[in-house]
């Protein structure tokens, strides 16, 4: 157990942690139900809550959404090499294990840059050798792919998937465009490799509404990002690559595992992914 995951909880945390700000993987941890968050992070779920009550629905969803894909890239498509950008923290299913659950010589290289994620990453190395972690800002494409330990377990000569998952809409374009930094990643890619891409979603019917609601909670809380784009927008983060059937869908709908016996909740129509395959 790491200093980040036993103190959490306690109320103290590692000197390093600045627990008074809010922290993308700590709300995405909250709302999943972990215990490696503090109070900033639990106050933009609960103000969440109030816009949409069924964000916790939204935040699993979003999870099942990367387990399925991963499925679906180490078993049909055949990848065995993943470079996950934005990891966040440990859940019940992460990539390496969705992964080499289907394909048990599957690498996985971890990039993440918060300092609650680096502790938990250093830890994992010591569980899996074929996971490996890089604390780098997946905002900078030629950093993260020059890095030493992306560079040594990561084969470009050959397919691999990038996934870049529930990351982009914490982006402010300050500097590059999410158009040009996917553009930067898949240009670096081998042919026959996929990507995959999660992104809240304004969908620009009555549920706008809801996302703007949300939108608002996000970039007024704590946290200060959250934005929700669309189609055409999240679509332009994919370029040059074959989508994979059926192409930019709500994560609940893409590849479900059964037949839906309820009706989708509004924050369920505001999170979409997309698979695409480089020629």
């Amino acid at each position: 157990m790491t200093a980040a995951h036993s103190s959490s909880r306690s109320g103290s945390a590692p000197a390093y942690i600045d627990t008074s700000r809010a922290s993308i993987a700590r709300v995405y941890d909250t709302a999943l139900g972990g215990k490696d968050n503090y109070p900033a992070d639990r106050e933009v779920v609960d103000k969440l809550r109030q816009v949409a009550p069924e964000i916790e629905q939204f935040t699993v969803d979003h999870r099942a959404f990367l387990v399925r894909v991963v499925r679906f890239l180490a078993g049909q498509a055949g990848i065995d090499q993943f470079l996950d950008l934005g990891s966040g923290l440990p859940t019940a299913e992460n990539t390496h294990q969705a992964a080499q659950r289907l394909c048990p010589e599957a690498r996985v290289v971890y990039v993440d840059n918060d300092p609650s994620v680096v502790a938990h990453g250093r830890a994992l190395l010591e569980e899996n050798d074929q996971t490996f972690f890089s604390p780098g800002d997946l905002t900078h494409p030629a950093e993260v792919l020059e890095d030493p330990v992306v560079t040594r377990n990561i084969d470009f000569s050959r397919p691999l998937a990038l996934l870049q998952m529930g990351t982009l809409h914490h982006y402010d374009e300050s500097d590059l465009s999410c158009a040009e930094i996917m553009k930067q990643y898949v240009d670096a890619l081998p042919s026959g490799s996929y990507v995959a891409l999660s992104h809240f979603l304004d969908p620009q019917d009555d549920d706008s509404v809801v996302a703007r609601r949300m939108e608002d909670v996000f970039l007024h809380s704590p946290l200060g990002t959250g934005r929700f784009r669309t189609r055409d927008q999240i679509l332009a983060m994919m370029p040059g690559l074959d989508l994979v059937e059926p192409g930019l869908e709500l994560c609940v709908k893409w590849w479900p595992d059964g037949p839906m016996l309820s009706p989708l909740v509004p924050a369920q129509r505001c999170i979409a992914g997309v698979v695409g395959r480089k020629p």
